[in-house]
C-alpha cells in the first residue's frame, strides 16, 4: 500500500507566507479604540479620530459611565463588540484603569496617555495621591450624588492649561463626573502583566503628578515617551498621540511576523 504523497515544500512554504500576510494585514488595520477619562467624554478624542481615520485606520470613541470601575469595563466590553479583528486600546487619565481590566482576547496591546494604572488590588485612588499634588489640582469633593465635579474657576488652570480660553471654557461646560466609587474600586489582575504597552508621561500634567505618571510606567514596563504637554494631551497635542498609537500598531504587526517566522 503506497503512504500518501508529502505535501510539496515550496506550496508548504507559500501556504505559510500567505498566512502571515493575512495575519499582518489584519494587526495593520486594528481597530483603535479610545476611552476617554474623567471629566471629559468620547468627544475629547475627536483631534486624534480624525488624523487616525485620514491614515487609513479604523478608530472610535468607547462611552464609559464612569459611575464605576465594573461599570466602565462593562461598557468597554460592549463597544468592541461592534470591532472585528485585532484591537488597540487607548486609554486616558483614569480610563488607564478601565483598559487595564479589559481581558478580551482581541486587545494587541494598551496606550496610556499620561494614565492611572493600578496594580492588582489597588484603586485609582491609591495611585492618584501617590505623590504630592501639583499647586494647581483643584479639591475636589463629592456632591450629595457621589459625584466629583470638576470647579469651573479651576478646569482650565489644572485640566487643560495648554488650550485656547474658548475651548478651555467649551471643555469645562461639557464635562461630565466621576462617582467616588469608581477612583475607589479595587483593580483586578492588569491586562499590562501580559500585553505590551506604550505610555505618554505628560511633563506639564496638573492632575497627575508626572512622577506618579513615570513610576507607573516603568512598573508596567511600557515603552516610555516623556513630552512637555499638559493633561489634555488628546486635545492639545494630538499628533504626538497619533504617533504614539501608530508606533504600537506597528510593533504589534512586527511582533506578529516575528511570532510566525520562529513559530
Amino acid at each position: 500500500m503506497l503512504a500518501p504523497a508529502a505535501a510539496h515544500p515550496r506550496a508548504s512554504k507559500k501556504a505559510v507566507r500567505a498566512r502571515t500576510k493575512r495575519s499582518e494585514a489584519a494587526d495593520a488595520n486594528a481597530t483603535v479604540v479610545l476611552v476617554h477619562g474623567a471629566w471629559a467624554d468620547g468627544s475629547s478624542w475627536a483631534r486624534v479620530i480624525t488624523p487616525l481615520q485620514s491614515r487609513g485606520l479604523r478608530a472610535l470613541a468607547a462611552p464609559i459611565p464612569l459611575t464605576s470601575l465594573s461599570d466602565d469595563v462593562a461598557a468597554l466590553e460592549r463597544a468592541l463588540e461592534r470591532t472585528d479583528g485585532p484591537v488597540v486600546l487607548v486609554a486616558h487619565a483614569y480610563a488607564g484603569a478601565v483598559i487595564g481590566a479589559c481581558t478580551n482576547e482581541r486587545v494587541r496591546s494598551l496606550v496610556f496617555i499620561s494614565a492611572l494604572s493600578p496594580d492588582e488590588g489597588e484603586t485609582v485612588a491609591d495611585v492618584f495621591y501617590r505623590d504630592k499634588p501639583s499647586p494647581e489640582a483643584p479639591k475636589l469633593a463629592p456632591d450629595s450624588h457621589g459625584l466629583l465635579w470638576m470647579p469651573d474657576d479651576r478646569f482650565s488652570a489644572a485640566w487643560c492649561q495648554h488650550a485656547r480660553p474658548e475651548q478651555a471654557a467649551l471643555l469645562a461646560a461639557i464635562q461630565r463626573p466621576i462617582a467616588v466609587a469608581a477612583i475607589k474600586e479595587k483593580a483586578p489582575k492588569p491586562a499590562w502583566k501580559a500585553k505590551p504597552s506604550w505610555f505618554l508621561v505628560a511633563e506639564e500634567d496638573r492632575m497627575i503628578n508626572p512622577a506618579t505618571q513615570l513610576f507607573l510606567a516603568r512598573r508596567m514596563g511600557a515603552k516610555v515617551r516623556s513630552a512637555r504637554v499638559d493633561h489634555a494631551s488628546p486635545i492639545t497635542a494630538p499628533e504626538l498621540v497619533v504617533g504614539m498609537i501608530q508606533e504600537a500598531i506597528a510593533a504589534s504587526v512586527a511582533r506578529q511576523t516575528s511570532t510566525q517566522q520562529h513559530g
